[in-house]
């Protein structure tokens, strides 16, 4: 008996139960996703409170019973501000995302099926992108776009561009030379037809899923920038800018940037692990 066979039943088991781990640990993943998304719709089905208005003399209140989550220094509820500001954020993330993947995928596309020089001349372009790191590109793009929360999305957006372009082109190039593409092309398909019909659809999954986790490392990005200023400006319930409002008050209120940090860091955790989850099944 070999040493494979000994490790037969532990393998069979492992991959019996193995199936049902991922799902189980996703379970708190998916929860975060879904209030986070609720609250983005809806955020008025959650809290009575004003994110913007405070209440006279409720300034800078611990958490409690009527204020769950405390109040900052203008007696606005911390909690509303959190619920509403899911809007913001979420929807920056998504327009983020959208820019690099559908430039990324477009340029990736044409690199991969076209080929020779003009795949090389692509692909150097996008190894200088991939050089510069992603947050100082990102304030240069917001210097020339001007600050605001849609000149933040799109310089983030414009970031992941060269990360969406790699990972489809590997992708194209894979399914380029698969039987049936060939075959494709054999009974008469024109490049476009092929290219449309056969290569993009069948190149595209691996990359929505990576959106997943890219959405992820937006939210990021925009909560970073926001905390530096370039986003949305006051009195906008934007979770980078609620940490940076209440960085002048963490020896006293501590609450108003534990709670913040403590959205952006869930909402990136549950994006990285369903993002992930989704890789692994694609795999």
């Amino acid at each position: 008996m070999t040493s494979r066979d000994l490790d037969a039943p532990l393998l069979t088991t492992s991959r019996r139960f193995s199936p049902r781990l991922p799902r189980l640990g996703l379970v708190p993943a998916w929860l975060v996703l879904i209030v986070v998304l609720a609250w983005a719709v809806g955020p008025t089905l959650f809290t009575g409170q004003s994110a913007t208005t405070g209440l006279p003399g409720a300034q800078l209140q611990a958490p409690g019973l009527d204020h769950p989550l405390g109040t900052d220094e203008l007696g606005r509820d911390l909690l509303a501000r959190i619920i509403h500001g899911a809007r913001h954020t979420l929807a920056g993330a998504t327009v983020a995302v959208g820019v690099g993947l559908l430039a990324g995928s477009l340029i990736g596309l044409v690199a991969g099926a076209v080929g020779g020089r003009t795949d090389a001349i692509v692909m150097r372009a996008v190894d200088v992108l991939l050089a510069i790191p992603a947050l100082l590109l990102s304030l240069s793009l917001i210097i020339i776009l001007g600050f605001g929360p849609i000149q933040v999305a799109l310089a983030v957006g414009v970031t992941s561009v060269a990360t969406f372009a790699r990972l489809i082109r590997s992708e194209v190039l894979t399914v380029r030379q698969a039987d049936y593409v060939e075959a494709a092309f054999g009974s008469g398909g024109t490049f476009a037809r092929v290219l449309w019909r056969h290569v993009l659809p069948n190149s595209v999954t691996s990359v929505l899923a990576f959106a997943a986790i890219q959405s992820g490392w937006a939210i990021l990005q925009i909560s970073t920038l926001g905390f530096l200023g370039y986003g949305a400006p006051p009195p906008t319930p934007e979770w980078g800018l609620m940490i940076a409002e209440g960085r002048n008050y963490m020896t006293t209120s501590w609450w108003l940037t534990l709670f913040p940090g403590l959205a952006v860091i869930a909402v990136v955790l549950a994006v990285n692990a369903v993002g992930r989850s989704m890789l692994r099944a694609d795999a």
